[in-house]
């Protein structure tokens, strides 16, 4: 299996508070991962950490062979790793159609090509919405629409994190299959989440965080049978 992103010894920091200890994890060419854990966990702190969004990290971070460590955010998002944050963070004022328009960026070799027109189709709830401003919309609707804006960008690899959080079961089943179609037009995701339930439908392996610490780390299968792991550090 091909590499696409490699973390070791990951350690961050939010001012004297460590937050992060020595995290590492990998995630394979086409592989759906999940990092799951409690509220506080630190599943948010790796994804940021990651994406070059925090002031002190340390440790290595590889993403298609090149040691991005060291690059700005931006930098690490045009060499086609995406992110969606927690907190969605669209253009309120926007129109979904312009809040897409941000997120654009040239095609890519061997990555698929997203237009408005097949994020439609990936998102059809959004095409009736094309011309309403994003604080008009509801969670899912906004969320959707997040993950749309990432996908403008052509990314290789997607970084989810808590796509299922406060979203209604019926928005939670259309991002489960929307994940599947990801995997399936070749990206790789890595999702952080508290559903067990969702990952378990979508990732292929996972690994478990606590108190910044990875405890567990596998196929998906064998934490879905291990129940004393579940409920020692995910309270399932």
């Amino acid at each position: 299996m091909t590499l696409v992103l490699e973390v070791e010894g990951l350690e961050a920091f939010y001012g004297r508070a460590q937050v992060l200890f020595g995290v590492s994890l990998h995630i394979g060419e086409g592989e759906v991962v999940a990092l799951l854990g409690r509220n506080g966990a630190g599943k948010s702190t790796t994804m940021k950490a990651i994406m070059g969004l925090l002031p002190e990290v340390r440790g290595r971070r590889r993403f298609r062979g090149q040691d991005i460590s060291t690059w700005a955010c931006h930098s690490i998002a045009r060499a086609g790793l995406g992110y969606v944050p927690e907190e969605r963070r669209i253009f309120t004022e926007l129109t979904v159609e312009e809040n897409l328009e941000v997120g654009r960026q040239p095609p890519r070799e061997a990555v698929p090509h997203w237009t408005p027109d097949r994020l439609f189709d990936l998102f059809p709830n959004l095409r009736d919405l094309r011309r309403r401003p994003g604080g008009q919309m509801s969670g899912g609707e906004q969320q959707m629409l997040s993950i749309a804006r990432t996908l403008m960008g052509n990314p290789s690899t997607i970084l989810l994190d808590e796509p299922s959080e406060g979203l209604a079961p019926v928005i939670v089943q259309q991002m489960a299959q929307m994940i599947g179609r990801l995997k399936r037009e070749g990206l790789t995701v890595l999702l952080s989440e508290q559903n067990l339930g969702f990952a378990a439908g979508v990732a292929d392996r996972a690994y478990v965080i606590e108190s910044g610490h990875i405890r567990f780390e596998g196929a998906m299968k064998t934490l879905l049978d291990n129940s004393e792991l579940r409920r020692t550090y995910l309270g399932v």
